[in-house]
C-alpha cells in the first residue's frame, strides 16, 4: 500500500530540511531568509509529494530523478540502508521505478522493498513470482512490477 500523501510531505521536507537548510542556515549564520526558504519548501514537498503519488509516471520520474539525485548525491552508485526501503519516499521510488539506479538488486534489497524476508524473495523467485537476474540477483523491474500489482489488488 502506498503512502499517505502527508507522510511523503514530511520526509520530503524533512530531508531537506535536514540536508539542504540546516546546513545553509550555519552558513548564513541563522539569516532569517533560511525561515522562509523553509515554508516554500514545505510547499514544494506538498507539490512533489502529488506527483509521486500521481497517475502521470512521466511526471513522478522526473521528480524521481531530481529528488534522489539532489538528496542523495554521490560518486557511487545508490544504495540506500535497507530500512531506507519501507520509508514514505522508499516505497514511492520502488513502486514507480523499482530502484533507480540499478538494473538488478539482492534478494535482501528486494526483501526490504517488498516487505518481505529474503527468504520469501527466494520462495518467490523459485516460483516464478519474480524474474532473477541473469548474472545476480533479481530483477528490479520485477520488484516493481509485483508491488503494482499489490497496488491494484488493494484498490
Amino acid at each position: 500500500m502506498p503512502p499517505s500523501h502527508g507522510d511523503l510531505v514530511e520526509q520530503l521536507a524533512g530531508l531537506i530540511d535536514i540536508r539542504l537548510l540546516d546546513p545553509l542556515e550555519i552558513l548564513l549564520d541563522g539569516h532569517e531568509r533560511v525561515a522562509s526558504l523553509r515554508a516554500i519548501v514545505h510547499e514544494r514537498a506538498a507539490s512533489w509529494a502529488t506527483t509521486l503519488l500521481g497517475n502521470d509516471d512521466r511526471a513522478a520520474m522526473g521528480a524521481i530523478i531530481r529528488v534522489v539525485s539532489t538528496l542523495y548525491p554521490g560518486d557511487g552508485p545508490f544504495e540506500p540502508p535497507l530500512d531506507w526501503w519501507r520509508s514514505p519516499l522508499g516505497q514511492v521510488v520502488a513502486r514507480r521505478v523499482g530502484h533507480p539506479t540499478a538494473e538488478s538488486v539482492s534478494y535482501a534489497v528486494a526483501g526490504a522493498m517488498l516487505g518481505i524476508t529474503r527468504q520469501g524473495v527466494h520462495d518467490l523467485v523459485s516460483r516464478g513470482k519474480l524474474a532473477r537476474h541473469p548474472e545476480r540477483g533479481v530483477l528490479c523491474a520485477s520488484v516493481r512490477d509485483r508491488l503494482r500489482q499489490e497496488r491494484t489488488r488493494h484498490a
